[in-house]
């Protein structure tokens, strides 16, 4: 029936019908015209003129009259500001309403247009008065309409004392109240500079409790608080964890994924290894049950389980089949299967593992296919004792024929050459079968590669390297730079069949590309080439270093800031919030006693403060600051700290000491004079100009002090290449 009301109607026809003298019984007319408009005004429709009409209905004391009236009021107070001062005789005597239905909705309407001047004004009595009220779904209300006034005018909250009021809350009778005056507070938390929230044992326990009665909304606002709360001893860690760990078994998603979130920050805090271990078996199961939710579900845990695992590797450690993909999952699930199963792959299930890579290389989804070929490789960079296995895959599946099958297995055998040198050169000639088929560049560069490497060793090296050269204007930088790197190393170690092709190669990097990088490459092989040979023998040929894992492993410090926004967009783009949501503050483990060693190790990597000054300074020093931000050069604000049923603290001294920031500032100038002392210009900071002549002569000298200085390049005399 309503679905007759969303039909486009003319503002004329409309205020015609609200204006209607004729007897409504009920003024059901008025609640079907009213229901047109708020109908239009969703279809994107301009209903602003009927602004009047709308507001002579705000007297009838109707709820669901009224509903619709403050609706329209919240949609168009910013249009016609000047139209809401008519609103606001009706709007404070609904705030004294009987019905605490229509008081709740009066406070609300009045905190969403508070950007208004003259409503915030209005609303600071009844606001005051809804946070006291005797019905808890006003008192609820009152308090999420505290962080909303806090977005249009921060002082006024300040000033009122209504921070102090969110408090009060929190030991409230009702679990609603207090769940919404934890989402009040910690909105107004994050966006403030000088609020912060901070939570005591005896609090955070009394909110676990009143979790027993509140809505999944509730428990996980509830939830998040439990991140304000810092604690002391391993033991008040470890009781909080236990009595939340319950969470853990709820229906709701987002209840699960916040308590997993807490457990892991209070995990930083326990010195108990065993406890330690039991709350990790504890997190397996509910994180293998959120795999059997919706596809972006899903997704949004594999993100934060990749995280989680590289963190505490005890988490999921038996549980690889678990994340064996499905033939109808979406690609985005396979791909973070995949990158999660290369985490839990070991010894024990390596084969298994490989087994189920392998039919996945088979699948027609090409991205897939390319990933999973890439991890087998990455097996046998991780498994020393599966790289057997993992290469006899790979050939079979280079076998194939499948272009982007053998591609791809070139570019990860690379990788293991460079891992296991000496022990499976012997594949070489089946990979050189199949150069036809690479057609990317990476694929085209690790063969590149792999020919340059073993040229003494491949027969017709210079024959297969040449098929590359004859394209090298037309290549992109990454196989450009491969054949040149590939052709001095040809040349170093059979110089008579490359002699020709050496100057031609550097000539094209040196004269024919713009890339800077492929540029100065050729001018350093150049140089190396024709001023001292043995050297670049030596440089070029060198041992390099073995290919590790330990890249793959996200730096502890990153990880744990990372996971104190699990559940986030922070955890599934894992990039922390600030960097792609403006305003955002960086969050870091808090300062105490209790934690742990490692994490405050990363606690003063994360802050960038050299080892002196972290002896100098204690972590409660450094942790001052807004949001536990890096302590700034410049005197900071005094900072006043929501402390929940704590004597308030005046607020310690933050930043670094007046001394230290003199000593800095000294230096830095002196830097500067240095500067200016090389271009020729004042020591003594004037306003002198620079001195070029001096700075010539400078540069003459340092060229011809450079014995590289005068080799000739690429446009100069032909060099021969004789020397070696």
């Amino acid at each position: 029936m309503d679905s007759k009301l969303f039909t486009r109607e003319k503002p004329a026809e409309l205020k015609a019908e609200l204006q209607s003298d004729k007897k409504d019984k009920g003024f059901a007319k008025k609640k079907n015209a009213l229901k047109k408009v708020v109908a239009n005004m969703t279809m994107g429709s301009d209903m602003s003129s009927l602004f009047p009409d709308v507001l002579q209905c705000i007297t009838i004391q109707i709820l669901e009259i009224k509903k619709m009236v403050y609706l329209y009021l919240i949609n168009y107070a910013r249009s016609k500001p000047e139209m809401v001062k008519y609103a606001m005789d009706g709007l404070i005597s609904d705030c004294n309403d009987r019905n605490p239905l229509i008081r709740a909705l009066a406070i609300r309407t009045m905190a969403y247009i508070a950007g208004i001047p003259q409503v915030a004004q209005s609303l600071l009595d009844p606001l005051r008065h809804a946070l006291k009220d005797s019905d808890p779904y006003v008192r609820k209300t009152a308090a999420i309409c505290v962080a909303k006034l806090f977005s249009h005018d921060r002082r006024l909250v300040e000033k009122n004392g209504f921070v102090n009021s969110l408090r009060d809350l929190l030991a409230d009778g009702n679990s609603t109240v207090v769940a919404n005056a934890v989402a009040s507070l910690m909105e107004i938390s994050e966006r403030s500079d000088n609020i912060h929230l901070r939570l005591n044992a005896g609090i955070a326990n009394r909110l676990v409790t009143a979790m027993g009665e509140s809505s999944e909304w509730g428990q996980t606002y509830i939830l998040e608080s439990l991140m304000f709360f810092v604690p002391e001893e391993s033991t008040d860690a470890e009781i909080l964890a236990e009595r939340i760990s319950i969470r853990l078994q709820h229906a709701n998603s987002a209840v699960v994924l916040t308590t997993i979130k807490v457990i892991l920050y209070l995990m930083n805090y326990m010195s108990n290894q065993e406890m330690i271990e039991s709350l990790c078996k504890k997190l397996s199961p509910p994180l293998v049950t959120l795999l059997s939710s919706g596809y972006e579900v899903q997704y949004v845990a594999l993100r934060n389980i990749l995280l989680i695992i590289q963190r505490r590797p005890l988490v999921l450690r038996n549980e690889v089949k678990v994340f064996f993909c499905k033939y109808n999952d979406p690609i985005y699930v396979k791909l973070a299967k995949l990158e999660i199963i290369y985490r839990l792959v070991n010894e024990k299930n390596v084969e298994q593992v490989l087994a189920e890579l392998r039919e996945y290389a088979s699948e027609v989804d090409v991205d897939f296919v390319r990933k999973a070929v890439s991890c087998i490789g990455r097996c046998a960079i991780k498994i020393p004792s599966a790289s057997d296995r993992c290469i006899k895959v790979l050939l079979d599946l280079v076998g194939t024929k499948v272009s982007y099958v053998v591609q791809e297995a070139i570019v990860v055998i690379k990788d293991i050459f460079r891992k296991y040198p000496n022990q499976y050169e012997g594949i070489i000639g089946t990979l050189c079968e199949n150069l036809d088929a690479l057609d990317t560049p990476d694929a085209k560069a690790a063969m590149i590669w792999i020919i340059g490497q073993y040229a003494d060793r491949i027969e017709n090296s210079d024959e297969l390297l040449e098929d590359f050269i004859d394209n090298f204007l037309e290549e992109s930088p990454e196989v450009q730079l491969s054949i040149l790197t590939a052709t001095v190393k040809l040349f170093i170690k059979r110089p008579t069949v490359a002699q020709e092709v050496v100057p031609k190669v550097l000539k094209w990097a040196t004269e024919e590309v713009d890339n800077p990088d492929l540029r100065d490459r050729g001018y350093i092989y150049w140089r190396l080439l024709s001023t001292d040979p043995a050297s670049a023998e030596s440089i070029i040929l060198s041992q390099k270093p073995s290919i590790n894992t330990s890249t793959d492993v996200m730096d502890r410090g990153f990880l744990d800031r990372l996971l104190l926004h699990t559940g986030s967009l922070s955890s599934v783009f894992h990039k922390e919030p600030q960097l792609f949501i403006r305003g955002a503050k960086p969050k870091y483990l808090a300062s105490s006693p209790a934690l742990d060693p490692e994490a405050k190790k990363s606690f003063y990597e994360s802050l960038n403060l050299p080892v002196h000054e972290q002896s100098l300074m204690g972590l409660e020093d450094i942790a001052q600051g807004s949001s536990m931000l890096p302590p700034p050069i410049v005197p900071p604000k005094r900072m006043a700290t929501v402390e929940i049923n704590t004597p308030r603290s005046p607020g310690a001294k933050n930043g670094y000491d007046s001394d230290e920031e003199v000593e800095r500032g000294d230096d830095e100038e002196e830097d500067e004079d240095r500067g200016k002392d090389f271009f020729g210009g004042s020591p003594d900071g004037g306003e002198e100009k620079y001195d070029t002549s001096k700075m010539k002569k400078k540069v003459d000298k340092i060229e011809k002090d450079n014995p590289l200085a005068n080799t000739k390049m690429a446009g100069d005399e032909p060099i021969s290449f004789n020397g070696i």
